[in-house]
């Protein structure tokens, strides 16, 4: 009568609020897909500082760059010191002729004629055009008699021309200015063949100076002095100062090296002052020389100063990779990392990565990058190298890497090695992030992939950067507008698949980028071949690990430790479950036969004690396929079998395990075969749900998670 009531009231009466319809079983269901994630991998410290660690994939030891040495003062090259034109001549169309030997009377009667249009100059410079001469590059020569332009008499040799004289008219008097000397100015044949009287360097001495005037007493000529700048300021200030460096390394007492730390900087702030660093000091020789003396002292905070010195002139070829080793070589003690910090060397080394050639200086390269690599294990120098733009240099670097032709192509294969290893401790910052994705460093690292693919040390790097980055947002996003990045991945998962540091790497971040993104899921799983390597990685790894159960005509597979293993299969399992959540992905997979069957064979053969997370992972995916229940499924027709290997983890202690099982069981209770199991077994069921460990909802264990509601309730 209370029905008959119901029905015959003009409204139909409110939904109860406990019973759920089917659209909200449904959307309960969906929202029980659930993203895996799993924890990063570990990456260990290297205990020694070394070029290439003992894990490393180079086989032929013979053929590295070795990581010890010995350095002495005459393993450098003192003649490091005739600066470079900066510019290449053409070469001449004609043949040279023979210079004609030199009277020992007249000095002049072998030199060609001067052009047919003298320079003008006034007879009252005479004296003038004296001192200019001797200040030059020139040796001494007879006093001038008359109006003739030595200097011009000597401007060809072998058809070249010398920088020619300006003249400024002035109504009063007569303004006369030199050429000045510039790193990338020409000089003849014949000037680069004189030297300087009285100086032991063998080096030319710069011209005159430019714009230097001198007040006479007959009125205001300005004119070039008798000694220029650079040699007044070698007289008074930096002859004393290498004078008093030998002095005090020839002492060697105790306490002398601080004070030649302080006579290095000395000397340095003067060579700056008066403009004379870089290659253009023509006395470049004699400092260098007096600097690697100071070498053998093996003091590693007077070596810093000498390296930063050496490297503020600019040294080339044997001596840069020399300095660049004597660094590396400090380095190499963490006892050492205080002097970095108190040097600004750091400055020095970026400035080399920014500027040298791989064609002309990789080796020194090599080292110059080993020493930041060991540098960024330092928390303090790390965040000193931030802020030094150490990442933008990096990216700058690996840019001219891809360009290295294949002569050099090993040579940069080691650059890369200690470069992606430096940035892999630059990205354990969090405020070098923002610089990993401003620069484009993680686009440049698929190409270095690409690239490199085959170099294992390089790829395992590149992976530890990319599993640590996509743990992030602003980095996933960066990375996942990558062109081709998963099909890269996958390339490498495939070529690589023995090596589990990389393979775990990978899978990580791949995790990463499927568990939030279903543009992701689906791009990944329409690349050429993903499912079968994924699933052939499975197979591959879950026999491994369960090497002891083949059978004995089976050869065993290279030995892993069973940690090892299962890391590769948590991340693995945690990248199908999270493709099973698009709607295009997830139908796909539930029809996978083989799919299936690994993770029922995970179920069968890991126990709870050993592989808690691997199995709730496998729980986890099979809940998320269970969900795609469709009339030719594979799932729908192995729901049975499923059910009683889930019994296992209902089973355990674990309360995950317990979770993710009775989920499933939510599902597969849609069967009429799995509802008869668990009436079977309901004094286990109750018995779980009413433990202390347990902590379920009561929805969970009445099996109404499914996506239709349980039709039958009597059972």
């Amino acid at each position: 009568m209370e029905k008959k009531h119901e029905i015959c009231r003009p409204f139909p009466p409110t939904r109860n609020p406990v019973r759920k319809t089917c659209a909200e079983i449904v959307s309960e269901a969906r929202q029980s897909l659930r993203v895996q994630s799993t924890r990063r991998p570990f990456t260990p410290r290297d205990a020694h500082r070394q070029l290439f660690g003992t894990s490393s994939a180079r086989v032929d030891r013979e053929s590295r760059p070795p990581s010890s040495f010995s350095l002495h003062a005459q393993n450098f090259d003192a003649p490091d010191s005739r600066p470079g034109s900066g510019t290449r001549l053409a070469p001449l169309n004609h043949e040279p002729k023979f210079p004609v030997p030199c009277d020992a009377k007249d000095a002049f009667k072998g030199v060609p004629k001067p052009p047919a249009e003298p320079l003008e100059v006034k007879r009252g410079v005479a004296g003038a055009r004296a001192r200019l001469l001797r200040a030059g590059s020139l040796p001494t020569i007879p006093p001038v008699e008359k109006r003739t332009d030595v200097t011009e008499r000597l401007n060809t040799d072998s058809g070249q021309k010398q920088p020619s004289v300006k003249r400024l008219h002035s109504t009063d008097h007569t303004t006369v200015h030199c050429a000045p000397h510039r790193a990338g100015s020409h000089r003849t044949a014949s000037e680069s063949r004189l030297k300087q009287p009285g100086d032991d360097s063998g080096v030319r001495p710069t011209d005159c100076t430019t714009g230097q005037r001198t007040e006479l007493e007959a009125g205001v000529i300005a004119t070039c002095t008798g000694e220029d700048v650079e040699s007044l300021m070698w007289k008074n200030k930096i002859g004393p100062l290498l004078q008093q460096l030998e002095s005090v390394a020839a002492g060697s007492s105790e306490g002398s090296a601080d004070y030649l730390c302080d006579l290095c900087d000395g000397l340095h702030g003067t060579l700056a002052e008066a403009d004379m660093l870089g290659r253009h000091c023509e006395r470049r020789s004699g400092i260098l020389r007096t600097l690697f003396r100071l070498i053998d002292l093996n003091s590693a905070q007077l070596n810093l100063h000498i390296a930063k010195l050496c490297l503020a002139l600019c040294v080339s070829g044997n001596n840069l990779l020399n300095i660049c080793k004597l660094i590396f070589q400090i380095s190499r003690s963490e006892n050492n990392d205080i002097l970095f910090q108190n040097n600004s060397i750091i400055d020095s080394l970026l400035s080399v990565l920014h500027h040298e050639e791989v064609s002309a200086s990789g080796e020194a390269l090599l080292y110059c990058v080993g020493t930041l690599k060991f540098l960024s294990g330092n928390s303090a120098i790390l965040r000193l190298l931030l802020d030094k733009n150490c990442i933008g240099v990096a990216q700058k670097l690996v840019q001219r890497l891809h360009t290295a032709e294949e002569a050099h192509f090993t040579i940069a294969g080691h650059i890369l090695v200690q470069l992606t290893a430096t940035l892999r401790n630059l990205a354990e910052h969090p405020d070098s992030r923002p610089h990993f994705v401003s620069f484009g460093v993680l686009s440049e690292l698929c190409l270095v992939l690409h690239r490199h693919r085959k170099d294992r040390d390089v790829c395992t790097n590149v992976s530890r950067i990319c599993s640590k980055l996509s743990s992030y947002s602003e980095c996933r996003l960066a990375l996942a507008q990558t062109p081709n990045c998963y099909s890269l991945f996958l390339e490498l998962l495939s070529k690589h698949h023995q090596k589990q540091d990389l393979v775990v790497r990978l899978l990580f971040t791949l995790v990463n980028l499927t568990a939030k993104s279903e543009e992701a899921r689906l791009q990944l799983y329409q690349c050429s071949g993903c499912m079968d390597t994924l699933l052939r990685l499975y197979d591959g790894y879950q026999r491994r690990g369960s090497s002891p159960h083949t059978s004995p005509g089976k050869p065993a597979a290279p030995p892993l430790s069973v940690d090892e293993d299962e890391d590769v299969l948590v991340k693995l399992v945690s990248v199908l479950a999270n493709m099973c959540i698009h709607p295009a992905v997830g139908p796909a997979l539930a029809n996978n036969t083989a799919c299936l069957q690994l993770l029922m064979e995970t179920l069968e053969l890991r126990s709870m004690q050993e592989s808690e997370e691997l199995l709730v992972n496998v729980a986890a995916t099979i809940n998320n396929l269970s969900f795609y229940q469709e009339e030719s499924s594979v799932i729908r027709h192995s729901q049975l079998a499923i059910t009683k290997l889930m019994l296992k983890l209902l089973l355990s202690s674990s309360a995950d395990a317990m979770l993710e099982a009775t989920r499933v069981y939510g599902n597969m209770s849609l069967s009429k075969d799995v509802r008869d199991f668990i009436m079977q077994n309901k004094g286990i069921l109750w018995t779980q749900y009413t433990a202390p460990q347990a902590k379920l909802t009561k929805t969970q264990v009445r099996m109404k998670t499914g996506y239709l509601p349980i039709t039958s309730r009597d059972e």
